[in-house]
């Protein structure tokens, strides 16, 4: 059986591509296509993938103005010649998902969640401009964008969700019906370890949407010790707000990331996602999670027992938890078993049963992987 891939861009060793290695370890011999990919801060395992890139990545000072090139990615993706594989999975987040693929072939489409930008641009402002005749020309580029995406999902046979809280955004803006799967988390890499230091920690990439600035916010007047595991166009920024108790440690490897949740008192995390597998590799650490309660959180932390949520978007919010926080005495091993259930290997049972029973579906004669609604 021939399987191919399709994901976004591949520049760093994220959550969605942690999704693309565990599916490589049920298809080894997939191939992978992909928008573009970057080489600077992939890992060896990622650069040993087997990849083709689409046009984009020829395409001048694109590692500097990646994002400005993102009209073009639906075309890129509908530029792979798929019509020789009998099952194609597609990751995506964006485009990916608007591959064109045969009639004898199956598409499934695991879903981190729609185009949030377009669909969602209070949460995600990257396209946001104060600037009035830029602000028209994106309001009428996420437009096209919407009118597209709309029409890809209807290139899928199948959906999977990484949650709940994606599966009802499939269900709004593509109406159509998805089969929940959480995304595989490597909990084995985050041990509970003894000793515990004075500082809480914030692990993401440091971009608008993951609201960085609130835990910094709250953090200067509550002069706790809070360290910041990340990179990315805001830090700057943050770097300013910082007071003295507040450390940026740039980007953790995957041997540091372990080391800096294990030891921490708990991990802040105050955006919104739509599932978020930094909050469960922290509670496979034993590690209490202090995060928004909207979205995806509610599906993996439980309030009081593996985490306390803050419910308004805003830094007195965010106190408050922390301050509730000290009053609770949190269990590391009820914690990590509880993170347990979202195991990578779990993932990789549940989606190869998913996929196996359509293709099954198929060859009996039955609805062939086609959609029934």
């Amino acid at each position: 059986m021939k399987v191919a891939i399709a994901h976004e861009w591949l520049t760093t060793l994220g959550g969605s591509e942690r999704v693309v290695g565990a599916l490589l370890e049920i298809y080894p011999q997939a191939r992978i296509y992909t928008t573009f990919r970057s080489s600077r801060n992939l890992p060896q395992e990622m650069l040993d993938w087997d990849v083709e890139t689409s046009f984009v990545q020829k395409l001048p000072f694109l590692h500097r103005i990646s994002q400005r090139y993102m009209p073009l990615f639906p075309l890129a993706f509908e530029s792979f010649d798929l019509s020789a594989y009998d099952l194609v999975i597609s990751s995506s987040s964006a485009c990916a998902k608007g591959v064109l693929t045969g009639p004898g072939t199956l598409h499934v489409c695991y879903c981190h969640t729609p185009l949030r930008y377009a669909w969602e641009p209070y949460l995600d402002t990257r396209f946001r401009h104060v600037n009035r005749v830029f602000k028209v020309g994106n309001d009428l580029l996420l437009h096209y964008l919407r009118l597209w995406d709309r029409a890809a999902a209807d290139r899928v046979d199948y959906f999977v969700a990484n949650s709940a809280n994606v599966a009802a955004k499939i269900d709004k803006y593509y109406r159509r019906e998805a089969v929940v799967i959480n995304p595989p988390v490597d909990v084995k890499r985050f041990p509970v370890i003894g000793g515990r230091d004075d500082y809480f920690l914030v692990a993401s990439r440091l971009v608008s949407y993951k609201r960085v600035e609130l835990a910094i916010e709250a953090f200067n007047r509550l002069g706790l010790p809070l360290k910041v595991a990340g990179d990315g166009p805001e830090r700057g920024r943050l770097e300013a707000m910082a007071g003295p108790n507040i450390e940026f440690a740039g980007y953790a490897s995957e041997t540091e990331l372990p080391r800096l949740m294990g030891r921490s008192q708990a991990l802040v995390f105050p955006g919104e996602e739509d599932f978020g597998m930094v909050p469960v590799e922290a509670m496979a650490a034993g590690r209490p999670v202090i995060g928004l309660g909207r979205g995806g959180l509610l599906e993996s932390v439980i309030d009081g027992e593996t985490g306390i949520f803050f419910h308004e978007p805003s830094a007195a919010s965010l106190m408050e938890a922390v301050r509730r926080f000290e009053s609770i005495k949190f269990d590391p091993v009820k914690i990590s078993k509880h993170a347990a259930r979202f195991s990578k290997e779990r993932f990789k049972e549940e989606i190869a049963a998913f996929i196996d029973g359509k293709l099954s579906d198929e060859r009996g004669g039955g609805p062939g992987g086609r959609r029934k609604d």
